[in-house]
């Protein structure tokens, strides 16, 4: 009879195809692939009309404006508590 092989014995191993198959490819070709890529997600960027840039470009420097008119204002109401605090200090 033949003998039986018990489930704690393994066989070989053997060299799978597998590991050929994800062998990766050579340098020059992951830089080919990777500057194919990039070309293809560059085609894909939807650039906005002149008159939307010029709109968007208004409405940021409107927006710097109110910030620096905000900060301006508080750093002018502190700048005026701090010194009636020191005139305070000073009787």
């Amino acid at each position: 009879m033949a003998k039986e092989k018990s489930p704690k014995e393994k066989a070989p191993k053997e060299k799978s195809p597998k590991k050929a198959a994800n062998k990766k490819p050579n340098v020059f070709k992951r830089i080919g692939n990777y500057f194919r890529e990039v070309i293809s997600e560059i085609k894909k960027i939807v650039w906005p009309t002149p008159k939307a840039t010029f709109k968007n470009t208004g409405v940021v420097l409107l927006s710097m404006l109110i910030v620096g008119l905000v900060i301006f204002g508080v750093d002018s109401g502190l700048y005026y508590l701090f010194g009636l605090i020191m005139n305070l200090a000073g009787n």
